[in-house]
């Protein structure tokens, strides 16, 4: 999204002149680092792209051509100069941080396009502000999204001024690059270098001007040189202004995993060897004295774990209250500054976090960041005093995750609703001094990486819902006509891996890692993982039906973008799970059991093929990049393929989950309400067959009426039994290969009115059907059904539940019995650590029960939740009577965020998640 653009001064003419720049000089003002002279260049070859022919980048006003872009600083001789003979007032710029103005000055003889920053970086968002209004997309380069040529590069004359970012420092971390980013750039982009060195760096710099990112955390594993190990890095990221930080593991600008050697140096134990690591850190210091910084204190391990010799909670709290100390003092009488004037930061990561809760002081003046638990869910917030410190705070968020209990590195997954709801409460709360965003290997989360940033520099994004945010970018890189329907695609990408990420459908875990599990889509019948990949083919379809139409030009963007993404989650999705039916299928004696691994195979095929591909787009300009097996772990590897001999079982059977009655599987359906139930007829041998449907009672239909099991359908026929809600129902036979089969079906006496109703035995309650009271606020977009149920963060921690209003679902059970009244929150963690995410729940007029989301730490339990993006608590039910009811729900916690309710009666069909048939 671009900045906000304010008007300067007069108000502009109803109609704007336009300025021609299709031959237009580039003067940059000279500045100490020589940032302007590289954004003038930036621009020369924007221009370029666009077919334009600048006259090129000169030095002087006086070799100026008749047209000339001026990039400079507010306290430039010459900016100052053509402001005023311009009329331009440059008095909001003063002192303000990272805003431009853009104004046309004719003066001279000549017409001066002027950008004036009130900073190096202003000055550089008002240039590719500048190019993007031209047509030049953030991801010209990094998606291929290829730049279009016209005749004439014009651009308004009127006046425009920015606002200052929302968010002070924004930036990337480039992680878990073994993969990708790495093992490109060495063999690829910069084999001379062989590794990610300053020809890389430029290309992100470069990317990080075009998203308004001013930090970087550098890539850091032991496969990448040390940022500051290539004497080439440091000058480049002084040149393009670029803060540079570190992560929670890289306390005071330094690589451990490259840098400290044990070998050499000893064991990284603060306890024992304290003098060495001050001296290590103190070697990092004067080399970081004209670096723009960001400067991590606190200690952790060597690597991504916690600190050496010590222990316990008390124990690291000790530690970090005299490294903390240390580390200021090293800096103040390093860098000859008082220490309140030198950025710092202090990232409660994990046990970090634990001792800062413990009582740990932190001075003031350091930045507090906050971290998400890895899995997008913001594991704290400011406190209403901690908002008050003079450093703030901030958010360390993850888009990309290696580690427990799960890696994510492959594809980006996770759904904007999330990170706008997530980051909106750091916004709301005042985490608003830095933002940084692990974007992993860059590609292929561009999108995402965007919007995160988008919020970042202007908050008013937060106002726009997530959809219309993607639809702007598709429209942005592929043009109007095809945006909204590329951005539905995606936006069902996201849905589809809500209930669980590609990563994650080998239903394994890691760190330890274990073996793969059969898919919990395919616990009762196998309908779930038909109905998954159904999607995941439907949406593939709708994927290349727009490919089809994408010109040329940016054929390789939407493959990047959309294409390889959609069908990565979708041919591995395919391959567990047709995997895991073909062993259902198989001990159901269907005929079909080796078809479903040959089709299994094939996904897998396809997969491979696919990821080539990529690797060849443009030329083969990102071979190396994608690697459709991060870590080669379990979900990823090609599995042993299994085959069956031919059942010994003949003729044909059906498949269908019903209720049991008078000793027969019935499907049933509720009088008065139209309801559809899939029934599947298949061969025990594989031998084709034909079937026919026999005359249906007036209430039902059937999708197909009749046809042949053969090896093009594998020996099955999936059906869809329709009941119209008013007709009569009763048994149907089907005949196949000459034999009858009947298929039982019964309507169920409606229950008493209600909201929502039992289906299968099972009564679900989205969160927004709920009337919801002054505690609740609504949550779109986000979750199983399009929206959240959130407790208000400004809610006080209570124990009583008469002091709160309720959200209150009605329903209505057919079925009396024993149940599981299942409370389905997503995985938030409490605002204040010290409380948790209690909820009082009662049906009807019974007695309120407290329930608690709240997990602790890295628990089994949360572990769980992130999975699978939800947080669950079962309350037993020993018995509950048939009719209408109503169920209550108070919050005692601010920001629990309700899924959905469900009344799940014994005999239910099991399930993994709701897959609503509306499109979400």
């Amino acid at each position: 999204m671009l900045a906000l653009l304010l008007s300067l001064g007069a108000a502009p003419p109803a109609l704007a002149a336009e300025v021609d720049l299709t031959r237009a000089a580039i003067l940059p003002v000279a500045d100490a680092d020589g940032t302007s002279a590289v954004a003038a260049d930036l621009l020369a070859g924007d221009l370029r792209a666009l077919g334009a022919t600048p006259a090129g980048v000169v030095a002087q006003d006086t070799r100026c051509a008749a047209t000339c872009v001026v990039i400079g600083t507010v306290d430039a001789p010459l900016v100052r100069r053509l402001a005023r003979a311009g009329g331009i007032d440059l008095a909001p710029l003063k002192g303000a941080w990272e805003r431009y103005a853009r104004a046309t000055v004719r003066a001279d003889g000549r017409t001066y396009l002027l950008i004036a920053g009130s900073d190096a970086r202003g000055a550089v968002y008002g240039v590719t502000d500048l190019s993007r209004a031209l047509g030049i997309s953030p991801w010209a380069w990094w998606a291929d999204v290829t730049p279009r040529r016209r005749a004439a590069v014009t651009i308004d004359d009127r006046t425009i001024v920015s606002r200052s970012p929302s968010v002070k420092y924004r930036g990337i971390f480039l992680n878990d690059e073994d993969w990708g980013l790495e093992p490109w750039a060495a063999r690829t982009y910069d084999p001379a270098k062989g590794n990610i060195g300053p020809r890389t760096y430029r290309r992100v710099f470069e990317l990080m001007w075009r998203l308004k990112a001013n930090t970087i955390w550098p890539a850091m594993h032991t496969i990448s040189t040390p940022f500051f190990g290539d004497p080439g890095n440091a000058p480049l990221a002084r040149r393009y202004a670029i803060v540079v930080g570190s992560s929670h593991a890289e306390p005071m600008l330094r690589n451990n995993l490259r840098e400290w050697s044990e070998a050499k140096r000893g064991a990284f134990d603060y306890t024992r060897r304290r003098d060495a690591i001050l001296d290590y850190w103190r070697e990092r210091v004067p080399e970081t004295k004209d670096q723009d910084g960001f400067y991590t204190v606190g200690l952790r391990g060597l690597h991504d774990g916690p600190m050496q010799g010590a222990t316990t909670t008390a124990a690291r709290r000790a530690v970090l209250e005299d490294v903390v100390g240390r580390q200021r003092k090293l800096l103040g009488d390093t860098l000859g500054r008082p220490v309140a004037d030198i950025p710092q930061l202090y990232v409660a990561y994990h046990e970090l976090q634990e001792a800062y809760d413990a009582g740990l002081t932190v001075p003031d003046d350091v930045t507090l960041m906050w971290t998400d638990d890895n899995y997008g869910w913001l594991r704290r917030l400011s406190t209403p005093a901690e908002q008050r410190r003079a450093g703030g705070a901030g958010v360390y968020y993850h888009l990309s995750y290696w580690g427990r209990p799960h890696d994510y590195l492959w594809l980006g997954t996770t759904h904007p609703a999330l990170i706008r709801e997530q980051m909106g409460r750091a916004w709301e709360t005042d985490a608003r001094r830095i933002w940084v965003v692990n974007v992993g290997d860059i590609k292929p989360i561009e999108y995402l990486t965007q919007y995160f940033l988008d919020l970042a520099f202007d908050a008013d994004t937060f106002k726009d819902a997530p959809k219309a945010h993607l639809t702007a970018f598709m429209a942005e890189q592929f043009g109007d006509a095809d945006a909204a329907a590329i951005a539905d695609v995606m936006w069902r990408f996201y849905d589809l891996a809500w209930p669980r990420k590609p990563e994650f459908m080998g239903f394994g875990e890691t760190e330890w890692v274990t073996p793969n599990r059969p898919s919990a889509y395919v616990m009762s019948d196998g309908e779930e993982a038909q109905a998954r990949i159904a999607a995941y083919r439907a949406l593939v379809a709708d994927a290349d039906r727009i490919a089809a139409r994408i010109p040329a030009d940016r054929r390789d963007a939407y493959e990047e973008l959309v294409g390889y993404p959609v069908r990565g989650a979708a041919r591995l999705n395919e391959r567990i799970l047709d995997l895991d039916l073909a062993q259902l299928y198989a001990r159901q004696d269907r005929a079909s059991a080796n078809i479903y691994v040959a089709r299994a195979q094939a996904a897998h095929r396809a997969l491979v093929a696919d990821t080539a591909r990529y690797n060849a787009l443009a030329g083969g300009k990102w071979r190396g990049m994608m690697d459709m097996a991060p870590r080669r772990l379990p979900v990823f590897a090609e599995p042993m393929w299994p085959s069956w001999e031919a059942s010994r079982q003949t003729g044909c059977a059906t498949a269908q989950w019903g209720s049991w009655i008078g000793d027969e599987n019935v499907l049933t359906f509720t009088r008065g309400t139209p309801a559809t139930r899939p029934v599947t007829l298949y061969a025990h041998q594989p031998i084709a067959v034909t079937w026919q449907a026999g005359a249906l009672p007036a209430g039902l239909s059937l999708s197909v009426a009749g046809g042949a099991l053969t090896g093009a359908n594998g020996y099955e026929q999936r059906l869809t039994l329709s009941y119209d809600g008013k007709g009569a129902v009763a048994p149907l036979t089907l005949t196949c290969g000459g034999r009858p089969l009947t298929v039982h079906a019964a309507t169920l006496a409606p229950p008493a009115d209600g909201g929502a109703k039992e289906v299968d035995r099972r009564v679900t309650m989205p969160a927004l059907t709920a009337t919801a009271g002054a505690d609740w606020q609504r949550v779109p977009d986000l979750g199983s059904y399009r929206g959240a149920l959130r407790s208000r963060l400004d809610l006080p921690h209570r124990a009583d539940p008469g002091q709160g209003t309720p959200a209150t679902w009605r329903f209505a059970n057919i079925t009396e019995g024993s149940a599981i009244l299942r409370l389905i929150a997503l995985p938030t963690h409490p605002t204040d650590p010290e409380k948790g995410l209690r909820a009082a729940v009662r049906i009807d007029d019974g007695a309120w029960q407290v329930v608690d989301f709240a997990t602790h730490g890295r628990s089994d339990r949360w572990r769980a939740n992130v999975l699978a993006n939800t947080a669950t608590v079962d309350i037993v039910l020993d018995s509950i009577a048939a009719g209408a009811h109503r169920i209550a729900l108070i919050p005692l916690d601010p920001g629990i965020m309700i899924d959905r309710i469900e009344l799940v009666l014994d005999g239910a069909r099991p399930r993994y998640a709701p897959f609503p048939t509306e499109d979400r």
